[in-house]
């Protein structure tokens, strides 16, 4: 089931919700746990069926890992569960998600005729595996408490982050469950919950899905060895990293006010990553649930920056590498990690010659600058991120390297024309404004991704929109009414839009 679908938004939500609003008043917190930990399995069941035993039986194992893990008192019986339970965590996750890619790897560098075991990967499994080995590692350093099964799995199976995130930990997340706030319907969460989902439902239907056929055509190309000049490699480039900015911004959006509309406060994984000056900045605004798991559970274990620079830079890279096959099973993914990781030692490097004073600096043409290196790198990364080959990978840099030529794409035009079937009977919105006789229409491809890119480049992040970051006890800062009333008419756009459903982007993940 998707968040951006008819029957969750006109059946599933609102029948979660009244029931667990009712609930709350009738019977007290324990049935509105019992309800939503019921109601979460049914939306992971409905997504993926096949997977909702192995879901279940994960979470049965580790939280009984887990309750061996806080009993023990012996440090090497403690050591001995917790090793237990990452190793089949794992276990679970590499047979899933990387036997595939390690059987074709060994066929490829070996004479060896290894078979595909063909297994699909669960929806959502390197989300809820990787919050439940920071719940092992937490309970063996004493920073866990025993919790209830009940509350356990409502935890690891919450579905408003359970497909795509963000990462939950239980110190944050598993409180809240007790609190008079959980499941009281209240007039401040419900409006920022839903102006928040709004948000993100227009980013992933209005932006994402509109740009998806330009992103999907070029790196298709790429793909196929189709040279592509200057103009045909950025705009493609372009076209994705604006696509998947929007699509996974949107779902996290989505993720955040659902879970405000149950009275619950789930980490915020963007902060207007595009604007970021250096590789450091936007690892601390991209998937920031991510990066602060990699940071406390890989980075930090490995000796972080307390042994030297030449063995930080070394845990850097091996993180940084992790952090991209945790992505997906493929060289590309690997790539991918291994550039940021270069990124990121060249960012620390500069740093420390140029001494800490130095690393923000005031002049605007130096922002400017480092903006525009940052921006670029992370744009040419995503060619790795995204493409079905290393050569489809490569070729698409080669063309955004004018190795190919610089000539405008010439099939803007029949691409327009497809975006514009999304939305049917809308011909004023902006893919529709220009005459089919100009130049094939490529203004209107032009003008949609210098849209795009605008609004992530310089409106606010969606929850100071809503008022999310500067909340204070007892006198939240909610949405104007301007806000509230453009993202009505932009809900209602999205809502025109639904009749294709496409699935979001990190579900593979």
């Amino acid at each position: 089931m998707l968040f951006n679908s008819y029957s969750f938004l006109l059946a599933f939500l609102p029948v979660v919700l009244a029931g667990a609003w009712a609930l709350r008043r009738s019977s007290g917190i324990t049935a509105v746990q019992v309800w939503l930990a019921m109601a979460s399995l049914a939306f992971y069941g409905l997504a993926s069926p096949a997977h909702l035993p192995l879901l279940l039986g994960s979470v049965l194992f580790n939280h009984f890992v887990g309750e061996r893990i806080l009993a023990a008192i012996d440090p090497s019986r403690r050591h001995r569960w917790l090793v237990t339970g990452i190793a089949a965590n794992l276990a679970v996750l590499g047979i899933f998600k990387y036997a595939s890619f390690a059987a074709g790897s060994l066929n490829e560098v070996f004479p060896t005729s290894v078979p595909d075991p063909g297994l699909v990967l669960p929806v959502g499994i390197s989300f809820f595996t990787f919050t439940q080995i920071a719940f092992l590692v937490d309970a063996a350093r004493h920073q866990a408490s025993p919790y209830g099964i009940t509350n356990y799995t409502l935890f690891v199976s919450y579905f408003p982050h359970l497909v795509a995130g963000p990462i939950l930990h239980h110190r944050e997340t598993v409180k809240q469950f007790d609190t008079e706030r959980f499941c009281a319907f209240r007039a401040d969460d419900v409006l920022q919950g839903s102006v928040l989902f709004a948000i993100g439902l227009a980013k992933k239907v209005l932006l994402a899905d509109m740009l998806a056929p330009f992103a999907d055509a070029t790196f298709l190309a790429a793909d196929q060895g189709i040279k592509l000049s200057f103009w045909e490699a950025w705009f493609g480039l372009a076209a994705y990293s604006l696509q998947l900015y929007f699509d996974f911004s949107g779902y996290s959006d989505m993720a955040v006010g659902l879970s405000l509309l149950l009275g619950v406060r789930i980490p915020i994984n963007f902060r207007s990553p595009y604007r970021a000056t250096s590789i450091i900045d936007f690892w601390h605004r991209w998937h920031i649930s991510l990066s602060t798991f990699l940071r406390d559970y890989l980075y930090v274990p490995l000796g972080g920056n307390r042994r030297g620079p030449l063995r930080r830079y070394t845990n850097l890279m091996i993180t940084m590498l992790l952090g991209g096959l945790w992505h997906g099973a493929g060289w590309g993914f690997l790539i991918w990690g291994g550039l940021h990781g270069f990124y990121l030692l060249v960012n620390h490097g500069w740093r420390q010659i140029r001494g800490t004073d130095a690393s923000v600096p005031s002049a605007a043409w130096v922002r400017l600058l480092n903006w525009s290196l940052t921006l670029l790198a992370v744009m040419l990364a995503w060619s790795f991120f995204r493409a079905s080959t290393l050569d489809g990978a490569f070729n698409l840099i080669i063309g955004a390297l004018g190795r190919h030529g610089v000539g405008l794409p010439q099939s803007l035009g029949s691409l327009s024309a497809a975006l514009s079937s999304r939305l049917p009977g809308i011909e004023w919105l902006p893919i529709g404004m220009f005459p089919s006789d100009l130049v094939e229409n490529k203004l209107a491809w032009v003008f949609w991704v210098v849209a795009a890119g605008s609004i992530a480049l310089l409106t606010p992040n969606s929850t100071s929109l809503v008022g999310l970051d500067e909340i204070a006890p007892g006198a939240p800062r909610l949405p104007s009414a301007w806000i509230v009333g453009c993202t009505g008419v932009f809900f209602a756009l999205a809502l025109l839009s639904l009749h294709r459903q496409s699935p979001f982007l990190y579900f593979q993940f």
